[in-house]
């Protein structure tokens, strides 16, 4: 059965938590509020994690599939995931037993928008 992929409107601009870098000189608050989010990336686990729910179908995947790819236990990945929850970059929901978490694309684009020159 063809899976059908999302549209995506691209002329539309992606909203940014901050003004880019190279634009203007970040205010304090904004330079903390960046700082907190580029902290949760900063970390190869939840990078591997945050790219693994990404690239799984529907940009979803379980906490039951995430432990094994990462190599770490079970509560050291439910804290990774817990802090990228916090940080927005993905949302959970809970079926049954298990947790299920969803990437929030508009959270990567407000961060790469602070970054970039453009």
């Amino acid at each position: 059965m063809a899976q059908l992929l999302p549209v995506t409107d691209v002329t539309a601009k992606a909203v940014t938590c901050c003004a880019p870098l190279v634009k203007a000189p970040l205010e304090q608050a904004e330079a903390e509020r960046l700082a907190v989010t580029l902290k949760a990336l900063a970390d190869p686990a939840r990078l591997r994690l945050l790219s693994i729910v990404a690239s799984s179908q529907g940009q979803e995947a379980c906490v039951c599939d995430l432990t094994d790819p990462i190599g770490l236990s079970q509560p050291t990945v439910s804290h990774h995931l817990k802090v990228l929850t916090e940080a927005g970059f993905l949302t959970r929901s809970k079926r049954g037993t298990w947790a299920y978490y969803r990437l929030v694309p508009e959270a990567l684009e407000g961060v790469a928008g602070a970054l970039v020159t453009a």
